[in-house]
């Protein structure tokens, strides 16, 4: 694992995603607070993700968190593989799927890396990465490896950030404008200022373009706002200042909800893998 790798690992480690928002002492609700909230705040997800159409197929979820979504696949029938980078994230999944009392056993959990994914090619008839592949530090390598380890024919669902968004902007104004340094790039600011270290965010152009180089058609791109564009996420611990408090209480909305979905944080993405390469 590299040094960049260990960085990101230890981010992670240290807070699962989406984990700060189960406080309850009870651990069923504890998973129930932590899945509400996800897709209260991100409605479009189950729609997106599909969960009923990957019963009986092989399915490989990169970047299972806390296994929200890893549970939702395996209730629905799926012949489910989940990794993550961190054993706190592979750790809870376990504990996630015992706790919802989930039947399905057919099922398998694993550490391992997005870069190189230790399963055979052509082995997976979806794959899904909500919100992981652009943590990586090499994202194009672990669309590679997506690719390489789906079926022909096989889909990709999956979300990486979108530069152009309310959440890099205001990234922007906080960490690089309002310090002098307003000469920064968006991408920069969320590069160093957004979750893990070297997060990574794409225009539509450049994400397209990744993906065709990559190999895949039938590419489908579109842009929703994120709780984050909405200022709807709970502070994490680097925006307690009671500035911060300020900003979350005067925060436009309105305006956000009203301009819609193009600014959005999260970039979706539904390829599929040629049934033949001439």
């Amino acid at each position: 694992m590299t040094f960049e790798e260990d960085k990101i690992r230890a981010h992670w480690e240290q807070e699962t995603c989406g984990t700060r928002y189960g406080v309850s002492g009870s651990r069923k609700k504890y998973f129930d607070e932590i899945e509400n909230t996800r897709y209260r705040l991100e409605p479009y997800l189950p729609l997106f993700a599909n969960f009923s159409e990957a019963r009986e197929k092989r399915l490989l979820e990169i970047g299972v968190g806390a296994g929200t979504d890893f549970c939702e696949w395996v209730k629905n029938g799926a012949i489910a593989t989940g990794i993550d980078l961190t054993n706190s994230a592979i750790d809870l999944t376990k504990e996630h799927l015992v706790t919802a009392n989930v039947k399905n056993n057919n099922y398998d959990l694993c550490v391992a890396d997005a870069e190189n994914l230790p399963f055979n090619c052509n082995e997976f008839d979806i794959v899904y990465a909500w919100g992981s592949l652009h943590h990586t530090p090499d994202t194009i390598g672990a669309l590679r490896e997506v690719y390489r380890v789906m079926k022909p024919g096989a889909k990709f669902r999956g979300l990486i950030y979108h530069s152009c968004s309310w959440s890099g902007w205001l990234i922007w104004f906080l960490h690089c404008f309002l310090k002098g340094k307003p000469l920064r790039s968006v991408k920069d600011a969320i590069y160093y200022h957004l979750e893990s270290p070297g997060t990574k965010a794409y225009t539509i152009k450049e994400a397209r373009g990744l993906l065709t180089k990559v190999g895949f058609e039938h590419i489908e791109l579109s842009t929703r706002l994120s709780p984050g564009d909405l200022l709807l996420i709970k502070p994490s611990q680097k925006y307690q200042h009671p500035m911060f408090k300020i900003i979350w209480k005067l925060y436009p909305r309105w305006l956000v909800k009203i301009l819609g979905d193009k600014y959005g944080l999260s970039l979706l993405i539904e390829v599929k893998k040629p049934f033949s390469i001439i």
